[in-house]
């Protein structure tokens, strides 16, 4: 999901709590806040020597401990009044990815990714989720698209990894 999509979602669902699933039935506590909006820039240089870059916008929630046992969680007009707060510092990338930087201590933390969303009653449920490194020269490096990598297959001096 880019940052267009994301605000305009917000923007829809205005009156509902915002609530983040970093996996699968776990959600981030009631007690969380948005402690950090990062505008990045990815310069990058993979292991076939090819070249790309991007741009992230990451959302960093922290849970804090004074507010365990909070009752509401924020509401996604709320969320959207700091968007917009931190948009009026540094302007957005709209088509930037939006990154879900999260962790606790049952969960490391990541930087997830938005793969839905789900209205249920008064609540806006954003499901994210991590996903897993990958060799982006394949082709190059000789890897088979399937998840079996022979051990040799990226040794040094084969021109990969």
């Amino acid at each position: 999901m880019n940052t267009s999509n994301f605000i305009s979602l917000l923007e829809e669902h205005q009156d509902k709590s915002l609530l983040f699933e970093y996996a699968p039935g776990m959600l981030v506590g009631t007690n969380y806040h948005i402690t950090e909006i990062k505008h990045t820039t990815i310069d990058s240089v993979d292991c076939g020597a090819g070249t790309d870059s991007w741009k992230e916008t990451v959302i960093q929630l922290w849970e804090s401990p004074t507010e365990l046992g909070k009752e509401n969680y924020m509401t996604s007009y709320k969320a959207l009044a700091i968007l917009k707060k931190v948009g009026q510092m540094k302007s957005y990338e709209m088509d930037a990815v939006v990154k879900i930087e999260y962790g606790n201590a049952m969960f490391h933390t990541s930087q997830l990714h938005v793969i839905d969303f789900e209205i249920k009653e008064n609540k806006l449920v954003i499901k994210l989720t991590v996903n897993p490194t990958d060799c982006k020269a394949k082709e190059i490096c000789g890897v088979p698209e399937t998840n079996t990598v022979e051990s040799n297959s990226c040794a040094p001096g084969s021109g990969c990894c």
